[in-house]
C-alpha cells in the first residue's frame, strides 16, 4: 500500500443518500456506491470504505444495520420476540437504549444466509484505491441478542465469532475491521472478550484492525470509561492497528498509550463525528501533533474520524473528510519543514 507514514482513512459508515432511502433497489444501491467512493477519492484518503450502505433498515435507522443486518440471516436466531422477552433484554444492565433485542438464539448459532463474501464482492470493484471491509464484532453482537440456548454469553460470543470467522476466509480485503462499540463501557468483560474478536479476525487474510469507541446512538455516546480500563484487553488483540475515539474526549488517556503491546499501531479520532461544525485543518493539525508528541511517530501511524459518518449530513461528512485529509497533510508540512537538512 504506497501511502504517507501516517495515513487516513473513515471508520465505515457514511450517510444514506436520499434517492437510496426512498427507493431502495439494487441499481440505487450500486449508484449511491459509487457515489460514497467517489467523494473519498476527491477527499484524498488513502484507504476507503463503501458507507456499509447495504446494511441500512429502515426499522432500525439508530443503529444503520451494525447489528441486525449480521444477525437476522443467521441460523439459531428467532427475529420474533414476545413482549416478555422485550422485556426481559431491557431489563439487563446496560441495554437500555436498545427497544429490544436484534433476535431471540433458539438453537446453536449457524452461518444461515449471511453472505459477507458476496457483499464484498459488489463492492471491491467500484475503486481502485484501497478498500476495507467492516463489520461488527462477536463480542456485541452476543450482547444485543437474548440468549435462550447457550445460557453463558461467552460460549455465545465464541459460537458467533466462528460464524464470522468462516465467512472472513472468503473476504481478500486488503484491510478487514471490526467494530466495537459496547465492551468501552464494560471494561470487565475484556478478560475475556479478546478470545471471540482474535478468533474471528483469525479469517482474515490482509490487515486486521479494530475500532473500539463510546457509541454512537444517534449521535449520542452510550458508554461510559476511560481507555486505561482496556489496556490489558488491548494488549491481548492480535491486530496490527486500532481506530480509537479521541477527539470527542479531547486526547484524554493518550498516555496510556505507552504501554500498548509494541507492533500494534494506533489510530487516532482526530474528527469529532458527534459535532456539525466541520473542524478546520489547524485543528486536525494540533490533534494529530498531540498524539504524536506523546506516543510518537511510530505508534501513530492512523487518523481518521471517531466513528461512523452515517448520521450527519452529507455535506457536513464531506467537509470533515476533507479537512482529515488537509490537516494530516499541514500536519507532515510542518514536520518536514522543522526537520533540518541532512548535513
Amino acid at each position: 500500500m504506497d501511502s504517507p507514514r501516517l495515513r487516513t482513512t473513515v471508520v465505515g459508515s457514511y450517510p444514506i443518500p436520499a434517492w437510496l432511502a426512498a427507493q431502495p433497489s439494487a441499481p440505487h444501491l450500486r449508484d449511491a456506491l459509487l457515489v460514497v467512493l467517489k467523494t473519498q477519492e476527491l477527499a484524498g484518503l488513502d484507504v476507503l470504505a463503501d458507507g456499509e450502505l447495504s446494511r441500512f433498515d429502515v426499522n432500525h435507522p439508530d443503529t444503520n444495520g451494525m447489528i441486525d443486518y449480521f444477525v437476522r440471516p443467521m441460523a439459531g436466531i428467532d427475529t420474533r420476540l414476545t413482549r416478555e422477552q422485550c422485556e426481559a433484554f431491557r431489563a439487563q444492565p446496560g441495554m437500555g437504549f436498545r427497544a429490544h433485542p436484534a433476535g431471540v438464539v433458539r438453537a446453536p448459532v449457524g452461518e444461515g444466509t449471511l453472505n459477507l463474501p458476496t457483499a464484498w464482492r459488489s463492492v471491491k470493484g467500484l475503486t481502485t484505491r484501497p478498500l476495507k471491509f467492516t463489520l461488527t464484532s462477536p463480542y456485541m453482537l452476543a450482547r444485543t441478542l437474548r440468549d435462550e440456548h447457550y445460557g453463558d454469553g461467552r460460549a455465545l460470543a465464541m459460537a458467533l465469532a466462528e460464524v464470522l470467522r468462516r465467512q472472513l476466509e472468503g473476504v481478500d480485503a486488503p484491510v478487514v475491521q471490526m467494530d466495537e462499540a459496547h465492551l468501552p463501557g464494560h471494561p470487565a468483560d475484556g478478560a475475556w472478550a479478546h478470545e471471540p474478536i482474535n478468533h474471528a479476525l483469525g479469517g482474515v487474510r490482509g490487515v486486521r484492525a479494530l475500532h473500539l469507541c463510546f457509541g454512537n446512538y444517534g449521535g449520542q455516546s452510550i458508554q461510559k470509561g476511560h481507555w486505561r480500563d482496556l489496556l490489558p484487553f488491548l494488549n491481548r488483540l492480535e491486530v496490527d492497528h486500532l481506530l480509537l475515539e479521541f477527539a470527542r474526549r479531547e486526547g484524554g488517556d493518550l498516555p496510556v498509550f505507552r504501554d500498548l503491546r509494541p507492533g500494534i499501531a494506533l489510530g487516532v479520532g482526530v474528527v469529532d463525528i458527534k459535532d456539525n461544525e466541520v473542524e478546520s485543518p489547524d485543528t486536525v493539525a494540533r490533534r494529530i501533533d498531540q498524539a504524536v508528541s506523546v506516543l510518537g511517530a511510530a505508534r501513530v501511524q492512523w487518523v481518521h474520524p471517531d466513528c461512523g459518518f452515517w448520521m450527519l449530513a452529507r455535506s457536513v461528512a464531506d467537509r470533515k473528510m476533507a479537512a482529515l485529509v488537509a490537516g494530516r497533510d499541514l500536519f507532515l508540512g510542518r514536520t518536514t519543514s522543522q526537520t533540518p537538512p541532512a548535513a
